[in-house]
């Protein structure tokens, strides 16, 4: 733990060298230092491709607890897990949640390299019914892990992560089986939406999808939105990265205001066309 710290405050130096590194997570003003930090990671050319500055969510709420979430370039999503009683303070308690992990972030063992692959592949097969022979092999889910690890060597976790939410929440949605139905291989996937970064065109394209199996399944949005809420709670009190529970939410969230959208409109021109008839 001691050697941890030693790491961290060094990063701290590095990253930000006018600052005390034994005082940095004892200041009131974390949401400046952590604003601070990414802008200093973008002088040094050092951001994730979507590059952005760190944007702050703070949940209606008529009183406490609070909750805040914030954002980071990249898209890797935190939120405080102490219960606070004021919205600053659960805005400062999830800023200093997202500077812990990008401070971790800029470890050496947080970096993709051939050591931690093999590292990453074996738990991966020791947690699975798998073995080290399936990671040669694209077709399998291991050897589609290994093939993934592989194509992002060099970069961070919190980098590979923006895209392993998107291949979560396809699988999710039904949409990668959808893709092995059509025969495509799994290399032909990961190539495809490997390019693809999360925004508002794939998740709208996402709540299409949960839209016709509302019309299949009447109900099922509405549920699968209380199991995303319910998840987002307890990941963020366990100080867990949030935005694969978040993304499900908002694209939920996106295909019930759709619905309801369509429905009002529906009975806007019914009620219309009475008018017309009654008129006529």
């Amino acid at each position: 733990m001691d050697r941890t710290l030693e790491s961290l405050q060094h990063i701290i130096a590095r990253v930000l060298p006018h600052r005390d590194p034994a005082l940095v997570f004892k200041d009131l003003n974390v949401v400046a230092i952590l604003q601070e930090f990414w802008e200093s990671k973008q002088k040094q050319k050092a951001v994730f491709l979507s590059e952005g500055t760190v944007v702050y969510e703070s949940l209606s709420s008529l009183g406490p607890p609070f909750v805040s979430y914030v954002t980071l370039p990249g898209g890797s999503c935190f939120g405080n897990f102490q219960s606070c009683l004021s919205r600053a303070e659960a805005r400062r308690d999830a800023a200093k949640v997202a500077l812990i992990n990008s401070l971790f972030n800029e470890l050496p063992c947080r970096r993709i390299t051939k050591e931690f692959i093999m590292e990453s592949v074996r738990e991966a097969v020791s947690s699975t019914s798998g073995n080290l022979k399936d990671a040669d092999d694209p077709s399998t889910s291991i050897g589609a892990y290994h093939y993934m690890l592989e194509s992002n060597i060099g970069k961070t976790m919190l980098e590979f992560q923006e895209l392993m939410i998107i291949f979560q929440l396809l699988h999710w949605n039904g949409s990668l089986k959808a893709l092995r139905e059509t025969k495509c291989s799994r290399q032909e996937v990961i190539s495809y939406y490997s390019q693809y970064s999360l925004d508002g065109r794939m998740r709208s394209h996402m709540a299409l999808d949960w839209i016709m199996k509302e019309q299949e399944s009447p109900g099922i949005i509405s549920q699968e939105l209380q199991v995303a809420l319910r998840e987002l709670e307890e990941a963020r009190k366990a100080g867990q990265e949030l935005r694969f529970y978040k993304e499900k939410k908002e694209i939920l969230s996106l295909a019930l205001s759709q619905i309801y959208s369509d429905q009002v409109t529906s009975s806007s021109q019914d009620d219309q066309m009475s008018l017309a008839l009654r008129g006529y």
